[in-house]
């Protein structure tokens, strides 16, 4: 549906169960950006009506003004959260952007693979995983260049603890099993669990999953040689992604890599990370010159 007007913002809407105050609209906004940072234009009234209708369903209530006085009365934390996962972007599949994975494949993991060749560790950060598929895409590349008997971590995190549950459990539907993912590696790394399929326990092994807000400070996560954060940067405002790069660039060691999203950049943000085009896919790189092995120059 076309993104509503300005001047739609300025009366409640019409639909059932949609009536949303010029007011309340600006709460709403305000709201979702203090507690998750996602940053909302004022085109998108439609966007809050859908993605919160399910919560109103579920408290019982008739309208999205009704909402916004009950998280204005002190909510309760669980909606608090209900609220922050339904406005969070769940989208993923398996080896999502091909070209991505192909210069992981050859380019990137062959290179820290050599570079780690004497301690045979190696650490990733799949930012803003959702419910896993490119944690295990990851896993799978490991498995098939040959390392999966190294000490392999890979860490995936995501604001919404309800969509770590389903990545923790590695359980996909057959839907899920058809977007990305070769037939070969369906039955090379995957058993069947009833109607739905079971990342096998190896790859499991290598992740781990945990509830983490990239606006918070990222010392506990640890030091990475691989970080993606793709299709993250873009729901936040200028200075808070500015913030989330320069944290970003503090945990990965020098020579480590940075994947964002195919539309996103660090132009006018950071920098410090060198841009590089390898096999058709822009990739940063923490300079080696001069830098600790983690420290954020």
């Amino acid at each position: 549906m076309p993104a509503p007007s300005a001047s739609d913002t300025a009366s409640p809407l019409a639909a059932p169960g949609g009536a949303l105050s010029a007011d309340n609209y600006r709460f709403l906004q305000q709201y979702i950006q203090r507690e998750s940072g996602i940053a909302l234009g004022d085109d998108k009234l439609y966007l809050i009506q859908a993605r919160l209708m399910p919560v109103l369903a579920q408290e019982k209530l008739a309208s999205l003004d009704e909402l916004c006085v009950r998280l204005q009365k002190a909510p309760q934390e669980s909606l608090r959260r209900r609220v922050v996962e339904s406005m969070t972007t769940h989208e993923t599949l398996f080896f999502r952007d091909p070209q991505v994975f192909d210069t992981l494949r050859t380019h990137l993991i062959p290179e820290l693979a050599a570079r780690r060749q004497s301690t045979k560790s190696l650490r990733i950060w799949s930012a803003a995983c959702s419910s896993g598929q490119e944690t295990y895409s990851l896993a799978m590349l490991l498995v098939e260049h040959g390392i999966s008997d190294w000490n392999i971590e890979i860490v995936g995190t995501d604001l919404s603890n309800q969509i770590l549950e389903r990545a923790r459990a590695a359980r996909y539907l057959q839907l899920e099993m058809n977007r990305g993912l070769p037939a070969a590696l369906l039955v090379k790394h995957f058993e069947r669990a009833g109607l739905d399929w079971q990342v096998k326990q190896n790859l499991r092994r290598m992740a781990r999953f945990q509830t983490f807000d990239l606006r918070d400070k990222m010392d506990a996560l640890g030091y990475f040689d691989l970080v993606l954060c793709r299709n993250v940067l873009i729901y936040f405002d200028l200075e808070t992604r500015r913030r989330i790069l320069t944290g970003i660039r503090g945990q990965m060691y020098a020579g480590g890599y940075l994947i964002l999203g195919s539309s996103e950049t660090t132009f006018n943000l950071d920098t410090i990370l060198e841009r590089k085009t390898l096999g058709g896919t822009t990739v940063y790189q923490k300079p080696t010159a001069g830098g600790s092995p983690g420290g954020s120059q």
